[in-house]
């Protein structure tokens, strides 16, 4: 009996860290912030501010395909990307205009100016006809403050559909707008302040819901071909220069999974103390109850120029390496 009460004191020593401790993953369930309630942040992103990482989405409670107007832009935080607590509704609906009633904003991105200190939030302004068609641009000084609309225009006199944000390492920013028959996949730089855009700096193919990611001096993007809220096998091109060069599209995910049911929202870099982990975000559209659709995260595989992703049921990462596991 002393014998294994020794073992079982130098097992507490030296054992390797419990994998529980690692957040669980679970995709294509719907998910339930820490009070219980259904979260909302379809068509987001996310931006890390310290050791806490914010999501921000579209609240689609109580919306379809035929009545998806605009409710609230919600930001919640976590620590370790599987519990989340609900902070704010930082942009919501007003009596009017853009953010009025029967609007669509869809989206939602915020990246942060370290020059200005604001966190600054694009999106995409519609009406249910997509006769809008166009770009909204809001401001907070703080990341899960109430957001300052300052007004929505087309990208150099284009329609902008589908958008995404993007900080390089240098500091300058870009932004995805999708103009559709009017000139594809369109990639602009922004002016220093984030705030409007600087220069057109790339043509891709028409492909809709833009995520991109850089790795090793690579720039990835992935992006869905246009099937409305019904999913399909999205896609990805690389380039080392955001300028040209980008490499024809292949899919990511087997082909016929649709993206294991999916579409693509936002890549999010996973930085820890022994690596990266880049994890995919797409959304499960249900369009008959779109504020029950679950979202489906799954780490990518990086390997030279190729991308690809797998199935798991579970998944499991921890924040602070940067490392996931199945």
């Amino acid at each position: 009996m002393r014998l294994l009460a020794l073992l079982a004191v130098l097992l507490c020593f030296f054992a390797p860290p419990a994998l529980a401790a690692d957040a669980m993953i679970t995709p294509g369930v719907q998910w339930k912030d820490t009070s219980g309630n259904p979260i909302q942040a379809h068509g987001g992103g996310m931006i890390k501010v310290g050791s806490t990482y914010y999501w921000f989405g579209e609240d689609k409670t109580g919306t379809s395909q035929g009545n998806a107007w605009f409710r609230n832009v919600p930001c919640y935080s976590s620590s370790d990307l599987q519990h989340w607590k609900f902070e704010a509704n930082v942009l919501t609906r007003q009596a009017s205009g853009d953010l009025g009633p029967k609007r669509v904003i869809e989206r939602p991105k915020v990246i942060y100016n370290a020059s200005t200190k604001q966190y600054v939030m694009w999106m995409h302004v519609d009406d249910g006809g997509h006769t809008i068609t166009k770009v909204g641009v809001a401001t907070s000084s703080s990341v899960c403050g109430q957001y300052k609309y300052l007004g929505s225009f087309k990208p150099q006199g284009n329609i902008s559909l589908d958008i995404q944000l993007f900080v390089d390492d240098d500091g300058s920013a870009y932004f995805f707008g999708e103009a559709r028959a009017a000139g594809g996949l369109r990639l602009y730089k922004l002016t220093s302040d984030y705030l409007k855009i600087d220069k057109l700096v790339s043509v891709l193919e028409d492909y809709e819901s833009p995520a991109i990611f850089k790795h090793d001096g690579r720039y990835y993007v992935l992006g869905s071909h246009r099937t409305g809220w019904r999913t399909n096998d999205n896609m990805y091109t690389s380039s080392t220069s955001l300028s040209g060069g980008w490499a024809p599209w292949k899919l990511f995910a087997p082909k016929g999974s649709k993206t294991y049911n999916s579409q693509t929202t936002f890549v999010l870099p996973v930085t820890g103390t022994a690596g990266t982990t880049f994890m995919f975000m797409g959304d499960r559209w249900q369009p008959s109850s779109l504020g029950t659709s679950p979202y489906v995260w799954l780490p990518l595989t990086v390997s030279g120029t190729s991308v690809s992703m797998k199935w798991y049921d579970r998944w499991y990462i921890d924040t602070v390496t940067g490392k996931w596991h199945a």
